[in-house]
């Protein structure tokens, strides 16, 4: 006796079904993996680091003494571009002191990459490389590679 075996088109259709179930969870971790990826990206991306390494300080020559209103100016102009700097469209700031008997000017930028938290940080490295090297100076620039100061006793333009 011979014996035939019918393949049912049930058991195909069962057959074909699970394999698209397997097919779709596999689609369904890999997309997931994807969308994983694209949410955790953005923030790696994004964080910042000021480079606080110095390219230049340079300083005028002429030089105030203890005393000299001018001392009060560059204070206020100071604490002002390090403050207002990092609060502006593009981090870029020029400021004059209000003090007419002693004009202090400066200047301050940020690359614009950088989160304002990290220009701040940023401009008071140059701020202090500027003190340091410059003492009592009527003029200073200070230039890192994400940012910088500049002061003088007359109005100029970077």
């Amino acid at each position: 006796m011979k014996v035939n075996l019918i393949k049912s088109p049930i058991s195909d259709q069962k057959n074909k079904g699970s394999k698209r179930k397997e097919e779709m969870s596999i689609h369904m971790k890999f997309a997931s993996i994807i969308i994983v990826g694209l949410f955790c990206t953005p923030y790696t991306m994004v964080r910042s680091t000021p480079d606080t390494n110095i390219t230049n300080v340079l300083c005028n020559s002429g030089e105030y003494t203890a005393g000299d209103p001018f001392a009060t100016s560059l204070a206020y102009t100071l604490d002002e571009l390090q403050t207002t700097t990092l609060k502006r469209q593009n981090y870029d700031f020029y400021n004059i002191s209000p003090y007419p008997n002693a004009f202090a000017y400066g200047h301050g930028s940020c690359n614009k990459n950088l989160t304002s938290s990290d220009c701040g940080v940023c401009l008071g490295a140059a701020k202090t490389a500027m003190g340091e090297s410059c003492p009592s100076r009527i003029g200073a620039r200070a230039v890192l590679y994400d940012c910088s100061i500049r002061y003088e006793q007359y109005p100029f333009t970077d």
